[in-house]
């Protein structure tokens, strides 16, 4: 998939930063989209993509348990 997203959960990440969340998301939608930067009629839809799958993402963190932390 996206080699440039990091894992954002222990051991490989203590702390995780909105920022971080965002920039996993950012690639992502980038990833799938084939657009670096959207157009202007598509940039509304690709924000609502990166908001959505941020969320998603932070949803998914706060939901994991590590076995053995």
């Amino acid at each position: 998939m996206c080699r440039s997203i990091k894992t954002l959960r222990p051991p490989f990440a203590e702390q995780v930063t909105e920022e971080d969340v965002r920039a996993a998301a950012l690639q992502y939608v980038r990833k799938i989209s084939g657009f670096r930067t959207p157009a202007a009629h598509n940039a509304e839809a690709f924000e609502r993509a990166v908001d959505a799958v941020a969320k998603a993402t932070d949803e998914l963190l706060s939901s994991l348990t590590v076995r053995g932390r």
